[in-house]
């Protein structure tokens, strides 16, 4: 009911909306056009290149991809605006995103190269034998793709707002179709060479506004990060907050949402699908390394641009109860609200705003390929039509991209909460049902079908509830408060991580206990993810796995 909806106004703001830009309007157009003839040049006409770009993907280049996945709207737009508004508790974001990253390095990218699949429920439904778990997870790859991607959309609508002079819901409509038909028609080749570039694009983007505010200003110089120290303590004058240790929530508030970050990153599909687009392992654990190395370029700098933030908006924008109490929409364009109240060119702010939106393009492409080869090739191949044609799992692929893009829309038009909330939520999701079955699924052999569905099932409940009660409830009927605030206390949406891996773990390792052992053709699949032996290009471990491998027991 599109009537009903609430539009999102930033003219009322102090970000400067309402007129058309052309500079920046010609470089988002320029970018734009580009990101549509890099897909169309690399479009796909085989499954494998839909879903694994044939796995040829270097390290470089799959890192930049990585990090380009990874710098979503929430990275790029989200985190600056949580430290802001939040302080201290919204480097709990920078932490759980980066520390993800060395668990993947060490225990999981590696063995699921080694496996060797093309999808994480195509991993989900081989190694637990079981039609059921591959739907169960492909059904929970379509709800974080879905989650993930209406932060996305939101971003790009408030960016939109700004470059093109058009209302919110414009933007997001508009962003969002360039979006669903280059994914359609690329795949997951162009999509990655698209990632590549659109990461260069939004570092620069992001740098240059950072170092820039930085002259402008006369704050820093050569290196903004370690010279912001004294509007960081200027900031901490005016919010306490800023730089004090769990001021806005609770020490358990800070560690949950952290931790369900860390084990959230190890369970994003569209994050692993990355490590089977690349030749062998090794190749899998340096695209992790590089991939980090570009996410920390970015990361490094949130907190610089929290604090000039802060400072330029307590200075330019009177009348206000400081930059903590800015509107959501002030906070969710913070790095481009920056850029502008420190006096810097329009075309330079519009560049600014050009990375946010690069930024947010790359996350949805690799979400909506994700969720089609979800639909495609785990729900119709796996379990509808196993001898689909490459033509119909192509077709079912394209439908799916265009199906969630426009849930995603619509949605994003009236978004239930800030983009860096939204995102989290699809974190507590990935973590609770996703992470417990892929760690254990790798690294013991024991763990069974049954117990995989029962974990999975135990999961989808912990964070599907939260978030339904502390969110999605109460945004949707006008309740003020959580449902059940108790609950919401010791399991937020955000944040449920904490409390549901350990019970799914708990739930997993009890019920594989009491059942029937995995086959062994699965056991040695197992071992196989842990020989070292290196593999060809095209292997996986169930090619490889002859002699059963070394037993991950010894």
């Amino acid at each position: 009911m599109l009537e009903v909806l609430e539009p999102v106004v930033l003219q009322e703001t102090a970000l400067d909306v309402g007129e058309f830009k052309l500079i920046p309007a010609l470089t988002v157009a320029v970018m734009l056009a580009l990101f549509l003839g890099v897909g169309y040049f690399f479009r796909v006409a085989a499954v494998d290149e839909l879903w694994v770009a044939g796995r040829s993907i270097g390290p470089i280049e799959n890192g930049m991809a990585i990090g380009a996945n990874w710098m979503s709207a929430a990275s790029y737009l989200g985190v600056a605006a949580l430290v802001a508004t939040l302080g201290y508790f919204g480097l709990a974001y920078v932490v759980g995103w980066t520390t993800g990253y060395f668990i993947l390095l060490i225990f999981m990218a590696a063995q699921f190269r080694r496996f060797g699949k093309y999808t994480a429920p195509d991993f989900v439904g081989d190694r637990f034998y079981s039609d059921w778990a591959r739907g169960i997870a492909a059904f929970t790859t379509l709800a974080i793709a879905f989650t993930y991607a209406i932060g996305q959309a939101s971003g790009m609508g408030l960016m939109a707002q700004y470059i093109f002079g058009v209302s919110y819901e414009a933007g997001v409509v508009l962003l969002m179709g360039v979006t669903i038909g280059y994914v359609a028609l690329s795949g997951m080749l162009g999509t990655t060479k698209n990632m590549a570039i659109q990461y260069v694009i939004l570092i620069i983007a992001f740098t240059l506004g950072l170092y820039a505010t930085g002259w402008a200003e006369g704050w820093s110089t050569v290196l903004p990060y370690l010279e912001a120290g004294p509007q960081v303590a200027e900031a901490a004058s005016l919010e306490a907050q800023f730089v004090e240790p769990f001021a806005s929530a609770g020490y358990y508030g800070w560690i949950a949402l952290a931790f369900s970050l860390i084990v959230g990153t190890c369970g994003l599909p569209h994050v692993l699908v990355r490590f089977y687009t690349v030749d062998n392992e090794r190749t899998a654990r340096w695209s992790t390394v590089w991939g980090l190395f570009f996410i920390c370029l970015l990361y490094w700098g949130t907190a610089t641009y929290a604090a000039f933030g802060g400072l330029l908006y307590d200075r330019e924008v009177p009348g206000t109860d400081g930059f903590t109490g800015m509107s959501g929409e002030e906070a969710d364009a913070l790095v481009v609200l920056t850029t502008q109240l420190a006096g810097l060119p329009e075309w330079l702010v519009g560049l600014v705003a050009a990375g946010a939106v690069a930024a947010a393009l790359a996350t949805t492409s690799g979400l909506f390929i994700t969720a089609s080869s979800a639909a495609a090739h785990d729900i119709y191949t796996n379990l509808y039509k196993d001898d689909a044609s490459q033509r119909e799992q192509l077709l079912v692929g394209r439908s799916t991209i265009l199906g969630i893009g426009v849930l995603v829309t619509l949605i994003g038009l009236n978004p239930p909460a800030l983009i860096g909330e939204l995102v989290a939520m699809s974190f507590a999701i990935a973590g609770c049902v996703f992470f417990p079955v892929f760690f254990l699924g790798l690294w013991w052999e024991h763990t069974t079908r049954e117990g995989a569905i029962a974990g999975m099932l135990a999961g989808i409940a912990l964070s599907f509830g939260a978030i339904l009660n502390d969110t999605a409830i109460p945004m949707y009927t006008g309740v003020d408060d959580a449902l059940v605030p108790e609950l919401a206390t010791w399991l937020p949406g955000t944040s449920s991580a904490l409390l549901g891996v350990p019970i799914v773990f708990a739930v997993i390792i009890a019920v594989s206990i009491v059942t029937a052992d995995p086959p062994e053709d699965v056991k040695r699949l197992v071992r196989q993810c842990h020989s070292p032996e290196p593999m060809r290009r095209m292997e996986t471990a169930e090619d490889a796995a002859t002699d059963g491998g070394t037993n991950a027991d010894d």
